[in-house]
């Protein structure tokens, strides 16, 4: 039987045109990931409002917000450390809507809390960092040390007498310190607190003679005189406290301790996704509005690539771990 040559060319030419249909749609969807973001992103931070992660994060969801045109929520799910926010982000679908607010307790959780769920090593993919801030070294003004070095001193010639204040077991106020004891030979007493409520009132009625703390927390009380700060746990001087010396400068080499706000995203995250995230989040950070909050938070800006923010993250852990492992610390 004879075909109808018309007939012939409308099906080759059907077959052509819906072959070219299933290529052109296979390509979009391989393209969906530039198109991101589609619908609301959630920030989960592990930690209560207002606390330092909670504060940065909204520093740069409200301008992110407005760039991508999508709204950005910052969902507070405190508890057990930041791990409940942790696990639930690492377990979350890697599709770039559900994000974690990750710093330093959460990096050194692995090494404090055997039975994680999770794996801060290999279940996240770093996007970018949004900030870092350093701690103070301050003594109540009682104690008759005017300087680190002179604070050394003082603790070799009472070892375990001078005690010093912690928010808690593990915590970075408490990582700081063991630090600070393990490059300066000295041993303090540790108080641990459940929570920083009480530990500068302490501090400043004389019950606690030193502590590392959060910089916001503790300048009104150091400008007033409640307090005596020694010095900063940064490498270089604050640009925004420039008037306070390094523990580096002060006779400690190499030390610093800081926490870190970083966003990262479940791993198996798409490349183009993370790319994009770190591309906005950059031009968030060098603007004049975000500058100026994160200095007003005494917070350093540190701009980094998705790659280098992976590689600081993995520095930090290794260092802390170091730390955990020496003076064996076990989270309570």
């Amino acid at each position: 039987m004879r075909r109808n040559p018309a007939v012939l060319s409308f099906s080759s030419f059907a077959a052509r045109t819906l072959g070219l249909i299933a290529f052109l749609t296979s390509l979009s969807l391989q393209a969906t990931p530039l198109q991101y973001p589609l619908k609301p992103i959630r920030w989960i931070c592990p930690y209560p409002p207002g606390s330092s992660a909670d504060v940065i994060g909204r520093i740069f969801s409200t301008p992110f917000s407005h760039s991508v045109s999508q709204q950005v929520i910052v969902d507070n799910r405190p508890g057990a450390s930041g791990n409940l926010a942790a696990e639930m982000v690492a377990k979350a679908s890697p599709d770039g809507y559900t994000l974690l607010l990750l710093n330093t307790p959460i990096v050194s959780s692995q090494f404090l809390f055997p039975g994680l769920r999770f794996d801060p090593r290999k279940d996240f993919e770093p996007i970018a960092m949004l900030g870092l801030t350093a701690y103070l070294l301050v003594v109540n003004p009682q104690v008759p040390a005017k300087t680190v070095q002179e604070l050394v001193s003082l603790a070799k010639s009472q070892p375990g007498q001078l005690n010093y204040a912690s928010t808690g077991t593990g915590g970075g106020l408490h990582l700081a310190m063991e630090l600070f004891q393990m490059l300066t030979a000295t041993r303090l007493l540790h108080v641990p607190y459940k929570g920083s409520s009480s530990t500068v009132p302490d501090l400043i009625s004389g019950r606690i003679d030193t502590l590392f703390g959060s910089a916001p927390s503790l300048l009104p009380h150091w400008r007033s005189g409640r307090i005596r700060t020694l010095g900063i746990s940064l490498l270089q001087r604050s640009p925004t406290l420039p008037q306070i010396p390094t523990l580096s400068e002060s006779g400690i080499p190499n030390f610093e301790a800081i926490t870190f706000v970083a966003l990262a995203a479940p791993k198996g995250v798409d490349r183009a996704i993370v790319k994009t995230v770190n591309h906005w989040i950059e031009k968030i950070a060098l603007s004049d509005d975000t500058v100026q909050s994160l200095q007003h938070q005494s917070t350093e800006l540190l701009i980094l690539t998705p790659e280098k923010t992976a590689a600081f993250i993995a520095k930090e852990s290794i260092k802390w771990q170091k730390v955990i492992v020496t003076a064996g610390i076990k989270a309570e």
